[in-house]
């Protein structure tokens, strides 16, 4: 059998695996694999995570959220970078806002009560009312460059699409949206977690002043409501909670749920799903073929062979045993979605790109159970039109010689392209 990575580095066994060095992460998908193989609940020697990788164990960590809790006192950056993460607190209080809790990192009934108010806002008569939206923005964008016949995809195409549609639900300027965008990189980066001090500081400023750029509008619309996304987050009361978000909220939600959540994730699928085609010939003259029946298919496969958020976390309430592993109470969990979703135990051949596969949908790109992706409605709906955007303007394309090293942005959560050059003959 050919070797599906033949330049990843391949670690010999689990301890030699660290998700923190950057060639691991360029490529960690043979590392899931000895996971999955031999150490499907693996505690991580570097940060102290317990790392889970099988599809199963996924859907039962998932699903039980009194055992695998979202809250916690302790941070992942406090187990990786504890030593600098008071000085980041008080450069946040002296400077700007500290971050509060973000839908993703609270438990019922908090979590039930404030996901209310977020779907209220994300109603599916609004998101209905973006499909035309999306659509003509995809259009707009290749047709800025396809007489061109060539592009970086990344830059021109798979970053404006879904960041231009984020920013006009949040009410942000056009001429805004790079400031914008520089920000959430920079909160991206401290995510991953591989960030020197000096680094992360940066980061940090970065955010803070979002934070500013963000406060008039919250207090503007404090005063005038408006028929908008940002309008709903700032002014609907959370039941339960007697009140709307607080200013520390509401700029935790506009950078991890909304600038992030809404833009960097589909950036980094529009992006792979470009480099797949090329890869796979057959898949571009299947999905030239017949639109219609493939590309739905073609979506769920790429989010799940390429998983935009590779991981996140949850804490243990209690001790469990799993595979005959104790994770001890308190403990921290790493649950990797794109190890699962490469399983052979749940996908057959799990590294081919497979257009009529019939379980591409069961992918845990999305997540799974009460924290499924709030906006993977709207993802879909981007990388829908991107690609068939894509296959309407283009005849035929391929990688520009010599313009690529398909390299990532180190990151231990999210996986990104740094950028792809290609070229293209125009339909």
């Amino acid at each position: 059998m050919t070797d599906p990575y033949p330049h990843a580095k391949t670690p010999g066994q689990p301890d030699e695996i660290n998700f923190l060095d950057p060639d691991i992460q360029e490529c960690p998908y043979p590392s899931y694999e000895l996971l999955r193989n031999e150490a499907p609940v693996w505690k991580d020697p570097v940060t102290g995570f317990y790392v889970i990788t099988r599809y199963e164990d996924l859907r039962k960590v998932l699903l039980d959220t009194e055992a695998f809790s979202n809250e916690r006192a302790t941070t992942q950056r406090d187990l990786v970078h504890g030593d600098r993460q008071a000085k980041m607190k008080a450069l946040y209080e002296e400077k700007g806002w500290l971050p509060a809790p973000t839908l993703a990192g609270r438990d019922d009934p908090n979590h039930k009560q404030m996901r209310a108010m977020f779907d209220k806002a994300f109603r599916a008569g609004r998101i209905r009312e973006l499909d035309p939206v999306v659509e003509e923005t995809a259009y707009e964008l290749i047709d800025a460059f396809v007489d061109d016949g060539h592009c970086d995809w990344v830059a021109q195409f798979a970053i404006p699409l879904p960041l231009k549609l984020i920013g006009l639900q949040m009410g942000a300027k056009k001429e805004d949206l790079p400031r914008i965008k520089a920000w959430t990189d920079a909160w991206v980066q401290r995510l991953g977690m591989m960030q020197t001090e000096e680094e992360e500081i940066w980061s940090v400023e970065m955010e803070i002043e979002a934070q500013h750029y963000f406060q008039p509008i919250f207090d503007r619309l404090r005063e005038n409501p408006e028929d908008s996304l940002i309008s709903d987050l700032v002014n609907l009361e959370i039941e339960g909670w007697g009140r709307t978000l607080t200013d520390n909220e509401l700029h935790s939600e506009m950078m991890a749920d909304t600038f992030v959540g809404g833009s960097e994730t589909s950036t980094n699928a529009i992006a792979h799903g470009m480099k797949m085609v090329i890869e796979n010939p057959h898949v571009w003259d299947m999905l030239k073929s017949d639109q219609d029946k493939y590309i739905k298919n073609f979506v769920e496969e790429v989010v799940r062979l390429e998983g935009p958020v590779q991981g996140l976390f949850r804490h243990a309430t209690r001790d469990i045993e799993m595979h005959g592993v104790t994770i001890p109470a308190g403990a921290m969990i790493n649950v990797r979605y794109a190890a699962a979703n490469r399983d052979e135990r749940h996908f057959e051949c799990p590294e081919e790109l497979d257009l009529e596969r019939k379980n591409a949908g069961s992918h845990l790109g999305f997540g799974s159970g009460v924290h499924h992706c709030l906006g993977a409605p709207l993802a879909r709906r981007e990388l829908y039109w991107g690609f068939k955007a894509m296959l309407d303007r283009f005849d035929s394309v391929k990688f520009a010689e010599g313009k690529n090293d398909f390299s990532h942005a180190p990151n231990f959560s999210l996986r990104a392209l740094n950028s792809l050059h290609i070229e293209f003959t125009k339909a």
